[in-house]
């Protein structure tokens, strides 16, 4: 005997706030993706803060909906994840707008509009009888927009009582929520980045509250020192094939501030590096190597794009949310030669960059000596930094040791091996710039004190003259501060 044994809707709908891992960014992305399926070129996010209330708005000016495809969408779990697809369809299990919007918000509208039709539905999490969903037409329909559409067709949805978005039931602390933000949109700009950059085909604009989401590309494509190396393609059962391309970026020292954070993120180059995931151009999951080897300092300009079609998200185990995937067993060993053989490039590109002792009228850091046809490598004294602590008790004692335990054997070992050594984290490059910055605040004039006087100084002197573009893009982007 089978009996009916339906989920309690109110029960089930308040779970689904749970589905996947969502953060803003996440759940915004489940929208847009949406958005992207509907030929939209525009997506406009709005973050409207009351005392006791966020509402977000997005709206899109794609294909629209007349009302039963609404009722579809609305739906849950409106679409089968075994079902064949289109293949530009970035959605998977039927659930993405309503399990994301929920995991932000109580109440989600949608209002879609085709001409001068419109229809709206509305899902409330605590005013759920029997799957009984609001809906409207017409007039009503339109009165839930805050302002008149300005495309033929399109889709707003609407987040109220956003509570996840709230300091507490009550309250709303901007200061947060606009930190929030913030970080979803470095993370739309680089989820999106393919299609903001025009690549995935026509180009889509995002705003949030009126300000563009530009494209955050994480293998610096248009820098001539990136390097492109040759795509592979690996053949699935049933003709499905998945795109490999690598990518060795270039040494910190050729990017400039803006562009060493986009690409480093907030956990920095290592972090970064390994496969960057993409279905149908959208990106998936990054910065991993799957545990087929560790993150490691001199792979660490090494990044490898892999495209999916959607017909593999079984194999891949997309997860609800879209923001994790599996890799294959059947494709492990495949990816382990493919990793192997470019990161040896990147090691190269990463040994390949070290300072130069070689350029005219700079203060370097060494002075080579030759003495009864023996080479000795003292500090050099007139360096600016090594200057500025000579005569103090012990310095000249800690210099003396330094040159006479020189490593000459193990850099002669090194560079047999095309080792050379220079400054590979930022973060240090970044503390000697500080360093020798207030040094020269200390030391300079007022009357000659100035931002174009100090990077014409530090262009002289070693470290920094081998790294010119970063060290005066750092320089005018976080110092110039302490000159006005």
């Amino acid at each position: 005997m089978k009996v009916t044994n339906p989920p309690i809707a109110s029960d089930l709908m308040a779970t689904a706030r749970s589905f996947g891992n969502y953060d803003l960014a996440a759940a915004l992305s489940d929208i847009i993706d949406n958005s992207i399926q509907a030929a939209a070129s525009q997506v406009e996010i709005d973050f409207q803060y009351f005392d006791n209330d966020v509402i977000v708005r997005i709206r899109d000016n794609g294909s629209g909906m007349d009302g039963e495809t609404l009722k579809r969408a609305m739906r849950p779990a409106s679409s089968n994840p075994g079902t064949a697809r289109d293949p530009k369809d970035l959605g998977r299990f039927g659930w993405g707008m309503k399990s994301a919007s929920l995991s932000q918000a109580r109440i989600l509208t949608v209002v879609a509009w085709q001409s001068s039709n419109f229809v709206a539905a509305r899902w409330n999490i605590d005013d759920i009888t029997d799957w009984s969903m609001d809906f409207f037409e017409g007039g009503e329909a339109v009165s839930l927009l805050d302002r008149p559409p300005k495309s033929d067709s399109g889709t707003e949805v609407i987040w109220t009582n956003s509570d996840r978005l709230k300091e507490s039931a009550d309250s709303v602390d901007a200061d947060e929520l606009s930190t929030v933000v913030a970080m979803a949109r470095k993370k739309l700009s680089l989820v999106f980045h393919r299609f903001l950059s025009g690549e995935a085909g026509t180009k889509l604009s995002i705003t949030i509250n009126g300000t563009e989401v530009n494209p955050v590309d994480p293998f610096v494509t248009s820098h001539n020192a990136t390097q492109t190396l040759d795509a592979e393609t690996i053949q699935m059962t049933g003709g499905r094939n998945i795109l490999i391309k690598p990518f060795i970026l270039p040494h910190f020292s050729k990017l400039d501030v803006v562009q060493q954070a986009e690409v480093g993120g907030e956990e920095g180059m290592i972090r970064n590096q390994g496969f960057y995931i993409y279905r149908n151009k959208r990106l998936i999951i990054h910065g991993t190597w799957f545990r087929l080897i560790p993150h490691g300092e001199l792979s660490q300009l090494t990044r490898v794009r892999v495209d999916l079609p959607n017909n593999l998200d079984e194999e891949w185990k997309i997860t609800l949310d879209k923001s994790d995937a599996q890799l294959p067993s059947a494709l492990k060993s495949r990816l382990l030669k493919v990793i192997k053989k470019f990161s040896k490039k990147s090691v190269s590109v990463h040994r390949r960059k070290g300072v130069s002792t070689h350029i005219d009228n700079v203060e370097k850091v060494w002075c080579r000596e030759v003495k009864n046809g023996q080479v000795i490598y003292k500090v050099n004294r007139e360096h600016p930094l090594t200057r500025s602590v000579i005569g103090q008790d012990g310095v000249e004692a800690v210099l003396a040791m330094l040159e006479t335990y020189f490593p000459a054997d193990d850099l002669v070992k090194d560079s047999a091996k095309g080792v050379t050594q220079g400054p590979s984290d930022p973060c240090q490059f970044e503390y000697l710039t500080k360093q020798f910055f207030f040094k020269y605040l200390n030391d300079s004039n007022e009357e000659e004190r100035s931002l174009e006087n100090f990077i014409a100084y530090i262009q002289r002197v070693e470290p920094f003259a081998s790294q010119k573009a970063y060290a005066s893009s750092y320089v005018k982007e976080n110092l110039a501060i302490y000159l006005k």
